[in-house]
């Protein structure tokens, strides 16, 4: 299997141990089976530009032509996401970020897609590179960017939140209080991204709310640290507790 993730700080370690976890699980008791299903740990490589993520991308999606009844038509493999990057197939699960990668190829979608499906089957050169490249590479993991520390307290969040705005440590706490939409959705956001907390973990530190709620909140604290009255609260927020 082939991933390229948007690991946004996060340790991707966890990530495909989590996978790798999962599908062990679901093939040992689809074969009735015992013990570990993979040999070694997975490979990764930084993307650093543009250029090595086009070469990735091709390598990625071209590659289930190598399977049997998919030599000229990779993007009807189940499990790749290629039919999803032409609009043949919908990403169910919400997983996939085509808009990124497409844009780079036009800005109107109709006309990316083509040309995205163009670039796939002309570029063979480039993806036997990458398959020599991956061939090649030991098989470790080499963590070679920055990850974010999860670690804080999240009565310091609480803390450093209500303070920025300005208001007591108990309106956090109060169901329907209307002035502290805005904070409850940021802190929510930020435990989330800083604390390593579910949902259900949040639930009970704000209590009288349930898990949908809190990720509603969490999508609208996202959201809400993009606007200019937010911007560089991450970074405050990451300097106050280093």
């Amino acid at each position: 299997a082939h991933f390229i993730i948007d690991a946004n700080g996060a340790d991707i370690s966890k990530i495909l141990h989590f996978i790798n976890y999962k599908y062990a699980m679901y093939f040992n008791k689809r074969h009735k089976r015992h013990g570990h299903l993979f040999q070694d740990r997975f490979k990764s490589k930084i993307v650093k530009d543009d250029r090595y993520l086009f070469a990735l991308t091709a390598y990625v999606h071209y590659n289930a032509t190598d399977i049997k009844g998919y030599e000229t038509n990779p993007q009807d493999y189940p499990f790749s996401s290629l039919g999803i990057f032409l609009a043949e197939k919908k990403d169910e699960y919400q997983l996939i970020d085509d808009e990124f990668i497409l844009s780079m190829f036009s800005l109107k979608e109709a006309a990316a897609r083509t040309m995205y499906k163009d670039f796939i089957f002309k570029v063979k050169s480039v993806v036997d590179a990458q398959r020599e490249e991956f061939k090649n590479e030991p098989t470790e993991y080499r963590s070679m960017r920055t990850v974010l520390v999860r670690d804080i307290s999240p009565e310091r969040i609480i803390e450093i939140i209500t303070e920025k705005f300005n208001m007591d440590k108990l309106m956090i706490r109060i169901k329907r209080a209307k002035n502290a939409k805005e904070a409850k959705a940021v802190l929510c956001f930020v435990l989330r991204k800083f604390c390593d907390l579910k949902c259900a973990d949040i639930c009970r530190i704000l209590g009288n709310t349930g898990q949908a709620n809190v990720s509603r909140l969490c999508t609208i604290g996202r959201e809400l640290v993009k606007e200019e009255k937010y911007k560089g609260l991450v970074d405050e927020i990451l300097k106050m507790c280093a």
